[in-house]
């Protein structure tokens, strides 16, 4: 899977979040607003004022315009992450979509809806899906790797910490949310997206060569 690089302020590219396309990005901080109507004198006219704090970065694949405001980025307001992994299953699916269009009004609403998709993706497994703590650590007894293990306790705690606040402020900090969108990605693919692969592939072998795998493995 290639990196998603979030839009990020004054960065040179960026993947657009119109088009979702990683393209160079060409960033203005003069921007002006012409306007026509009653002015302060009580005459009707014309005027112009230039926006303070505002910047806007242009795509250089679709042309399309963002805009930033006191170092946020207010328009547009969704795909500002990653696309979710295809192979997600439907209900946490609708999770994922749903945090992705709010993490810019909301980083913690959709913290805790991404922690409820990872809840759903375990349950989906197989797991019990109602204490994630629980979930993860009999999955580490079972093998699991460090780096996964560490992925789906940063969806957990995190996730925690926006119902509940208490040391992490997402507030402040919105990229560790968008960081969740990745993280939940990740999961997916080391749980359904590589199995399936290698599945896939094992099915294709000639039969004799996985009756001789069976009788091997017996």
């Amino acid at each position: 899977m290639n990196k998603h690089i979030n839009p990020t302020l004054r960065k040179t590219s960026f993947h657009c979040p119109h088009c979702n396309v990683l393209a160079q990005q060409q960033w203005s901080d003069n921007i002006a607003c012409a306007y026509h109507g009653r002015l302060a004198n009580g005459s009707i006219g014309h005027t112009s004022y230039v926006l303070v704090n505002t910047m806007t970065a242009k795509c250089g694949h679709c042309g399309q315009i963002s805009f930033w405001v006191d170092e946020k980025m207010v328009y547009p307001q969704t795909s500002i992450v990653e696309q979710a992994n295809i192979d997600l299953p439907h209900e946490v699916l609708q999770d994922y979509n749903e945090a992705k269009e709010i993490v810019n009004i909301s980083p913690r609403g959709a913290a805790a809806l991404l922690r409820l998709s990872l809840q759903k993706l375990f349950a989906h497994l197989g797991e019990k899906g109602k204490n994630l703590n629980d979930d993860i650590a009999n999955l580490v007894q079972r093998g699991l790797p460090i780096q996964v293990q560490q992925a789906l306790d940063n969806v957990r705690v995190i996730g925690n910490h926006a119902v509940h606040p208490g040391q992490i402020d997402l507030n402040d900090k919105p990229e560790t949310a968008y960081a969740l969108f990745s993280f939940v990605n990740i999961i997916c693919d080391y749980f359904i997206t590589q199995p399936k692969k290698i599945a896939e592939v094992f099915g294709s072998l000639p039969d004799k060569d996985k009756e001789n795998i069976a009788k091997r493995d017996k």
